[in-house]
């Protein structure tokens, strides 16, 4: 099975049933993935796997995110769809009704164009 499509991932859920992950086998370690198909961490044994996962949670999807369309060229993006079958973003458009939605389909696990907003980005979102 290949290990980059996910077809050997053992979903992980939280005990209210919600999916935070999955659980690769890596010889006899296990690597903990996010919901965007990215490893979290090295390799370790089943517990610390799962206590990654757990930690990280779900919240941060809700945050926004940096997607570079071209070399320099990036965009504030919310993310609106996350699951095996593909990534989708939104422009952020801070709640506006009267601008245009403007999505983009990232496929799955997410690219590395997609990056974590963080503070130092400085990236005004329409740029």
């Amino acid at each position: 099975m290949d290990s980059t499509s996910g077809a050997d991932w053992i979903e992980h859920r939280r005990p209210d049933g919600e999916l935070v992950g999955w659980i690769r086998m890596a010889g006899d370690d296990f690597v903990p993935i996010d919901l965007l198909g990215r490893e979290i961490g090295g390799p370790g044994d089943w517990l610390s796997a799962e206590e990654r996962l757990e930690a990280l949670g779900i919240g941060y999807l809700a945050e926004p995110w940096r997607l570079e369309l071209a070399p320099g060229r990036h965009i504030r993006v919310r993310l609106t769809e996350v699951s095996r079958d593909g990534i989708r973003a939104k422009l952020d458009d801070f709640g506006a009704i009267d601008v245009p939605l403007q999505s983009y389909d990232l496929g799955f696990p997410a690219p590395d164009a997609l990056r974590e907003w963080g503070e130092e980005s400085g990236i005004w979102p329409f740029s």
